[in-house]
């Protein structure tokens, strides 16, 4: 008897999608304790394959890869007193000048390096609204920053932190995003406050993403079992026809 591919393939395409969504979820639940990290999910589509014209017995389906897109609600804050500490409550990124140039970050656990530069937990520099580096050379006056991000050192404002804002990001290395330029993405206004002394948690739920890692892994054990008991029945079929 001829072999039906077509179940075959759905199936394999099924498990495909599985073992990315327990990637996802797997990388959602190993940030859970970074700061400023923001969940991905994983959206499928169904594509449809015409096999045999007018037929619609004959029809090929896959659950297909869509996007993974980054959700961006705010995560809770976290009170710690640090002078360079500071998160954003509302819709923004921080502006990071790196080696492979300006990327975004949520992560506002900031340090005062060797030369007074404002870096962020990778030494890399913190931006003003100019695109400068914040520099605070004079540390025997207060730190404080304002709701808008204007820094002030005693009396004297050095600068404001540049705060971007995009209609959609992808993830990028080391807790940074990106404009995802595939979705075209565009900027758009930053709405905001900036809070010194606080850091903003992960905005996943430790026990929602236990849970999703557990269906997702079920998931994949369901389309591996179905393949076993597709090959069984082919087999049996096959040696029906022989006889």
């Amino acid at each position: 008897m001829a072999l039906n591919f077509q179940p075959i393939y759905v199936l394999a395409s099924g498990g495909e999608r599985a073992i990315e969504n327990l990637d996802v979820v797997s990388n959602n639940l190993a940030n859970v304790n970074t700061p400023g990290f923001k969940k991905l999910i994983l959206r499928e589509m169904s594509q449809y394959l015409p096999e045999n014209k007018g037929d619609s017995s004959h029809l090929f389906v896959f659950p297909r890869f869509n996007d993974t897109p980054v959700i961006t609600t705010q995560g809770n804050l976290i009170r710690t007193d640090a002078p360079f500490d500071f998160a954003i409550f509302g819709e923004g990124f921080f502006a990071v000048e790196t080696p492979n140039g300006i990327k975004y970050t949520r992560n506002g656990h900031f340090l005062r390096n060797g030369d007074g530069f404002l870096v962020d937990s990778n030494g890399n520099y913190v931006l003003d609204t100019q695109g400068k580096r914040i520099q605070i050379t004079d540390i025997t006056y207060p730190i404080k920053v304002l709701d808008d991000g204007s820094i002030y050192v005693g009396t004297e404002n050095i600068g404001q932190f540049m705060i971007k804002n995009f209609s959609a990001v992808r993830p990028d290395s080391e807790s940074y995003y990106v404009p995802d330029t595939q979705k075209n993405a565009v900027e758009i206004p930053a709405k905001y406050s900036i809070k010194q002394g606080y850091l903003e948690q992960s905005n996943v739920n430790g026990i929602e993403a236990m849970i999703e890692l557990i269906n997702a892994q079920r998931r994949f054990e369901i389309y591996g079992n179905l393949m076993r008991s597709l090959d069984q029945m082919e087999q049996k079929s096959n040696e029906i026809g022989r006889a």
